[in-house]
């Protein structure tokens, strides 16, 4: 029996740039391979297709962060209650990082993050937050104008610190901590410049202040100069004019 024409398998074939010939030919197209639906989803959690969730995550970020004003990541803990001196706090250094120029980028969550976007958005200037997805997070929060979530945790922290010249660190709890060394260890190796990092509460952050002078740096894990990396201020005219000064703005 002969096999009509059209359905004998090519002695060439071209997928895209790729040439194959003779017992290299297979079956099928490519858009024929991406439209068929049958078949084993096992693939969508193997690493070749977490590294492109992964690039992609970078691509959104770049292209909803690039066209940013000169902004300062705002840190502190999503517990903080609304009403609180501490939240209230988290409002006013919102709004005067933006009347001093500033766009305010947060986590986008509750608590600080939502005190420092709520006095952005106030103040009429950029409000911006950074969401991560986790088993508990309740989405962000309403005082954020433009919004971006995460899969990944250090793609966040890249937009984090790409996208800032400064940080303000509000008393927060491990994520906080997380940040703010992430931050410290970045401007200790030079891996950015000119970065300047406020923490804002001497009673809450003396303890850990304490702690890096009288044992870190005194058992040389560190050096005196670290502890040049960051100031300290309860007052939010000084932490304003501390991030404007070092950046130069």
């Amino acid at each position: 029996m002969t096999i009509p024409e059209e359905e004998r398998a090519p002695d060439e074939q071209r997928l895209g740039p790729v040439l194959r010939r003779r017992d290299q030919v297979q079956p099928g197209t490519t858009d024929q391979r991406l439209l068929d639906t049958e078949g084993d989803s096992e693939w969508v959690h193997t690493d070749p297709w977490r590294v492109m969730r992964i690039q992609a995550e970078f691509i959104e970020g770049f292209g909803a962060l690039a066209e940013l004003p000169s902004a300062i990541s705002v840190f502190g803990s999503a517990r903080t209650p609304p009403g609180s001196p501490e939240y209230e706090t988290g409002v006013e250094l919102g709004s005067a990082l933006v009347e001093a120029g500033f766009a305010v980028i947060t986590g986008g969550g509750p608590g600080a993050m939502e005190a420092a976007n709520k006095g952005a958005r106030e103040a009429k200037g950029v409000s911006v937050g950074l969401g991560i997805e986790l088993p508990f997070e309740q989405g962000l929060n309403p005082h954020v104008d433009i919004g971006v979530n995460f899969r990944y945790f250090f793609v966040r922290k890249t937009m984090f610190v790409k996208y800032a010249q400064g940080f303000v660190v509000l008393p927060g709890g491990l994520g906080t901590l997380d940040e703010l060394f992430e931050a410290l260890t970045l401007v200790q190796t030079s891996k950015v410049t000119r970065f300047p990092i406020v923490l804002f509460g001497t009673a809450y952050w003396g303890g850990l202040v304490d702690w890096l002078r009288n044992t870190v740096v005194a058992q040389g894990k560190a050096s005196e100069k670290d502890l040049l990396l960051f100031h300290v201020t309860d007052d939010v005219k000084e932490a304003v004019a501390l991030v404007t000064e070092e950046t130069g703005k």
